[in-house]
């Protein structure tokens, strides 16, 4: 049995997948989501990626993402924060990032998968369920 699961290690750590190297502040603005279903954010403006920015500022989500087990705060700073997220089952890594605007009060959000083409909407559920926690 323990030989069967120290198999499997190699395939689980494959689900991570490597760390964007296109992602941050570009201009101003984060990243837009490539042409997959699988990246939500709050620049888009077609259906499939568009979701709200978030009224809250990142001190209020950095206390929401503290409180999650898949979260792992990979970098905070006074306007950005990005984290990793990690299903628990499959161990697959989405990156999340936070960029807040001080002119608006508003926190524009983008959340994307590293690897597959569909999500099954999880992105989106993941964001919702942040804007629900600091409601």
């Amino acid at each position: 049995m323990r030989k069967s699961l120290l198999s499997l290690i190699p395939f689980l750590t494959a689900c991570a997948g490597e760390p964007p190297q296109n992602i941050g502040i570009v201009e101003g603005r984060l990243t837009a989501c490539p042409e997959s279903p699988n990246c939500v954010s709050s620049y888009a403006s077609d259906e499939e990626h568009s979701i709200a920015a978030i009224d809250a500022t990142l001190s209020q989500i950095e206390a929401v993402l503290v409180s999650l087990d898949e979260a792992n705060i990979v970098e905070a700073g006074s306007n950005y924060l990005y984290a990793e997220f990690t299903s628990r089952i499959m161990g697959y890594v989405d990156d999340v990032e936070f960029l807040y605007e001080a002119a608006s009060g508003k926190t524009q959000v983008r959340s994307a998968s590293r690897l597959g083409q569909s999500d099954l909407g999880a992105n989106r559920k993941r964001i919702e369920a942040i804007r629900a926690a600091i409601r």
